[in-house]
């Protein structure tokens, strides 16, 4: 469905990503691991169209999606659905509201069938007769639900989540796991997981990336990253402080940067 190939993102002289190139299957449930600052959530954004690469080709099916007018952007995004990772609902809308709010800026419909298509939304979620609720007096869990449920109403064919289970519990994170597999399978859209929750990533993957430092070291099924014998891939899932993967990203001398650096301020003698 989507295909990227040698995609790099800079911001200023940091690198992001570095020539990766990964293949999205449509229906499927492709799952892009790593650290913090591997550059997850940076090619989730370049794949959903919200930001555009410093170079490298996207392709969503046999459009060139770098390039493409903004107008013809805008129309593929209606296919689109997208949860966040703090959820990003809408303060001053309820419940009912901030699903409904896609249906009320994207159609024309009525209002009694966009009122039962949020109920129905509402009930994949397990959330139905929560409508009236302000974001304020949700739960994370429940935040992110609803999140959900607004990311499907359009019945987007591919919907893209960043950190779904960050910051919940392990019950709120499993109901939130379970949600994405089963409306996948039930729904047939395709979705685009970024996580660093290892066991949550390899439950529900049929596709696996992993990235590290804007590259991709590894990818294949959740058996062939759970077997690989890269020393990096296996660091990361067994979440060992100690291995190639350092703790820190600095590339120059503490003790140089410190006493040479230009601009520092040095103790009077």
């Amino acid at each position: 469905m989507i295909h990227c190939k040698s995609l790099c993102k800079k911001y200023g002289s940091v690198p992001a990503l570095d020539r990766v190139d990964i293949h999205v299957r449509e229906h499927k449930t492709t799952v892009i691991m790593g650290g913090s600052g591997s550059g997850k959530t940076t090619l989730l954004r370049l794949i959903a169209g919200l930001e555009p690469p410093t170079s490298g080709e996207i392709r969503y099916k046999e459009e060139d999606f770098v390039h493409m007018p903004r107008k013809r952007l805008y129309e593929l995004r209606e296919s689109m659905g997208m949860v966040f990772q703090y959820s990003a609902l809408l303060n001053s809308l309820n419940v009912y509201n901030n699903v409904a709010f896609t249906l009320h800026e994207h159609t024309d419909l009525d209002e009694e069938v966009i009122r039962t298509i949020v109920t129905m939304k509402l009930e994949q979620v397990g959330l139905r007769g929560m409508e009236h609720l302000m974001p304020s007096e949700l739960s994370g869990g429940m935040a992110k639900r609803v999140a959900l449920a607004r990311a499907i109403a359009m019945d987007p064919a591919i919907v893209f989540f960043d950190e779904p289970t960050s910051g919940l519990d392990p019950i709120s994170a499993g109901v939130i796991t379970s949600l994405i597999h089963n409306l996948t399978e039930k729904t047939h859209h395709t979705s685009v997981v970024v996580t660093h929750d290892v066991d949550a990533g390899l439950s529900i993957a049929d596709h696996v990336v992993l990235l590290w430092q804007g590259c991709v070291i590894a990818e294949g099924t959740a058996d062939d990253i759970r077997h690989s014998a890269d020393a990096r891939v296996k660091q990361f899932i067994e979440g060992s402080p100690d291995g190639p993967i350092p703790f820190s990203r600095s590339t120059t001398s503490y003790v140089e940067d410190l006493m040479h650096k230009p601009g520092t301020v040095r103790l009077a003698q």
